[in-house]
């Protein structure tokens, strides 16, 4: 049997993987992209904001080379640098022995990258400035509008990259039995930019910085060039109350008084940069057939999340790791794999949207009170004396590819045991000396 044509919707992060991985299996792959080349026009203005890419990118990207050359363009951050309003910051590791880190890196380095090596392979074939207008799913078609005018092509397999807002989605929005929800926050989100200072980091590179407000907070990664990328979350009224020169730097004089003298372009970022909206998208079936051609959505077109964990990119391409490993299993059969996919996924990104809305509270409330700090010594605590049987949630997240919907059972299990285990031994110490006697496994599975 012939191989079906293969059209990818978006050349983001996901799309170029997915482009990839499927042309090194064989297949011939086009990729449409609504967008110009942003390796010739560069990123837009305040919409790059940075990647925390962890274990379960990095184990995507190493699956075409990438992994090296990712970390190459990227910071590691190994903890939470939590600014009060008045007082010192406190650093938070990530991890039980501070060995452990996410990595920040610029989306467009990072699309880039995953363009060029996309280019690269045989098979592939690249169309900038294609935006998809309709999805003929009967036909096996698609019309697109590119600057040439009105482009009809031909696939049998479509796969929608195209993010939270997919065009493609719109093809099958009011099919029967699609279900469709997105739910925003109150909260919008803006980037401005901490600059290098003579040539430095104006602040500690190798945190994460989180000004936690209760109600809102601001978070700056780190850049190769010294700078700092600020996000600010707040919700959306607090943006349109803020108008003059004067109103914005007296608001942040009495909220963030450590970083406005930090960023000298803070009036023109603010005024000019796009307040974005955040949005939790969920969906089903991710997978619609039609006479002539299957529809797919995949990463951000079938499951947006809030950027709070930072595991929107790392999510999105291990949905790529699953098509190209449900292939494998099903002898390339696309009708099989992709319902294999779909089943797969489902449980794994609602649960990780839910702990991304978990985490905004954590870090915008949480994270500066004692209680909390008090609580993530203790975990690290009994991360050190019971290695690979006591894994926090955060652990299990970025520095594992543990499934996502296996994470909250693991952590319930492990709580249980731990429970019955101290009233067992009565103290921390007997913790300590019965952690000894058993046999130690890893964390990860």
């Amino acid at each position: 049997m012939a191989e079906p044509r293969i059209a990818v919707v978006g050349a983001g992060l996901a799309g170029c993987l997915l482009a990839t991985l499927l042309a090194r299996r064989g297949l011939e792959v086009t990729v449409y992209e609504r967008r110009p080349d942003p390796r010739l026009v560069g990123a837009e203005r305040g919409r790059s904001i940075n990647l925390a890419i962890s274990a379960r990118g990095l184990d995507a990207l190493d699956r075409v080379g990438l992994r090296e050359e990712a970390l190459a363009r990227a910071l590691p951050m190994h903890g939470r640098r939590i600014h009060p309003v008045r007082g010192q910051t406190a650093f938070h590791s990530y991890s039980a022995d501070g060995s452990r880190a996410i990595n920040s890196v610029g989306r467009s380095q990072l699309n880039q990258l995953l363009l060029d090596v996309a280019e690269k392979t045989p098979g592939v074939r690249l169309c900038f400035e294609h935006r998809l207008a309709e999805v003929a799913l009967d036909a096996g078609a698609l019309t697109l509008a590119a600057p040439t005018g009105i482009v009809d092509a031909d696939a049998g397999v479509v796969l929608a990259t195209d993010g939270s807002y997919s065009a493609a989605r719109r093809a099958v929005t009011f099919r029967e039995g699609f279900s469709f929800s997105q739910d925003y926050l109150e909260h919008g989100y803006k980037e401005l930019i901490i600059p290098a200072d003579r040539g430095e980091f104006a602040l500690d590179r190798d945190g994460l910085h989180i000004w936690p407000r209760g109600s809102s907070m601001m978070i700056a990664l780190p850049n190769l060039d010294r700078s700092f990328t600020c996000t600010l979350f707040w919700p959306h009224a607090v943006f349109e109350d803020l108008q003059t020169p004067e109103q914005i730097t007296g608001y942040f004089a009495e909220h963030y008084p450590d970083a406005l003298p930090l960023m000298p372009g803070l009036v023109d970022d603010f005024r000019h940069n796009p307040t974005g909206s955040l949005v939790t998208v969920k969906c089903w079936p991710w997978v619609h057939r039609g006479r002539g051609a299957t529809l797919a959505l995949v990463g951000d077109a079938a499951h947006a999340i809030v950027p709070f964990y930072g595991q929107g990119a790392n999510c999105a391409l291990e949905d790529c790791l699953q098509i190209d490993a449900d292939l494998d299993s099903c002898a390339g059969d696309w009708a099989a794999a992709l319902d294999r996919y779909q089943r797969a996924r489902k449980p794994n990104c609602d649960t990780i949207a839910e702990l991304a809305l978990d985490n905004f509270v954590e870090m915008r409330d949480r994270v500066g009170s004692p209680i909390f700090r008090a609580r993530t010594s203790a975990q690290h605590w009994l991360e050190r004396r019971l290695p690979g049987r006591y894994v926090s949630r955060y652990e299990l997240v970025s520095f594992s590819t543990l499934p996502y919907a296996d994470i909250p059972g693991r952590i319930r299990r492990q709580n249980t045991v731990l429970a019955a285990l101290v009233a067992g031994v009565g103290s921390a110490a007997g913790v300590t000396a019965w952690s000894a006697r058993r046999p130690r496994r890893s964390a990860r599975r």
